[in-house]
């Protein structure tokens, strides 16, 4: 039976390994093994070249975290907080993101990528979300994952997902929807009122959360996202 090919977007970071220390595409393995459990194909998409080209070989695509988007996206200046800006990033992702909406294909945002479809459609985002909740729960320590439970919206792709009960999962960010965009609604929070999921009022499979399912124990999202795949 053939698996699903899901594209994966990455980062182009220094890194070090075995003998070496240069400049890599990377991603954590996490999204790798969590695409291959729920019965996916993982293709990294570096952004490099015109990624967008490729949206039609794909049969849907996962947006990973990773840095802050540049605020003049959105109409603001940087916040003294905002950082690991990569504009050769923010270019290929709007754009492999365009495509993929114009090809009503499934598609599935985590942390960054929520912030790239809400910014993409016409939303804004708070900069450094401790100003606004007061605490750092969303991100705890450089490398170290927060657990902040959630609540799911009745009837949301996300709920038949995860139920609709307040469900614990692993947090690392700290930025978040200020403006929705239009197009989007709001499908999970957290208690103290951070819009932790969004979906798009209609068509396919279109689902972003604001914490890193690929970091949970639970696999639901990425088989809900595998399954919309499936002819």
């Amino acid at each position: 039976m053939r698996r699903p090919v899901i594209g994966i977007t990455s980062y182009v970071e220094p890194a070090k390994f075995t003998v070496w220390d240069m400049r890599v595409a990377l991603l954590p393995y996490m999204y790798v093994e969590q695409v291959v459990r729920a019965g996916g194909q993982p293709v990294l998409l570096p952004p490099a070249g015109d990624p967008a080209q490729v949206a039609g070989r794909l049969d849907g695509l996962i947006l990973a975290g990773g840095g802050d988007i540049d605020p003049a996206r959105y109409g603001e200046p940087p916040h003294d907080q905002t950082g690991y800006i990569r504009n050769f990033r923010d270019e290929a992702e709007f754009a492999v993101m365009r495509a993929v909406l114009d090809a009503r294909m499934p598609f599935l945002g985590i942390c960054r990528g929520l912030q790239v479809l809400n910014v993409a459609l016409g939303g804004t985002l708070h900069q450094h979300l401790p100003d606004v909740v007061g605490h750092t729960g969303h991100s705890p320590a450089p490398g170290r994952f927060g657990e902040l439970p959630v609540t799911p919206s009745p009837g949301s792709r996300v709920a038949k997902a995860l139920g609709t009960d307040p469900v614990p999962v692993p947090h690392y960010h700290h930025q978040a929807v200020d403006r929705l965009a239009p197009a989007l609604t709001v499908t999970a929070t957290s208690g103290d009122g951070t819009i932790e999921a969004v979906e798009l009022d209609s068509g396919p499979f279109t689902v972003a959360v604001q914490w890193h399912p690929e970091a949970a124990a639970d696999h639901a999202l990425f088989e809900a996202l595998v399954a919309a795949c499936e002819p």
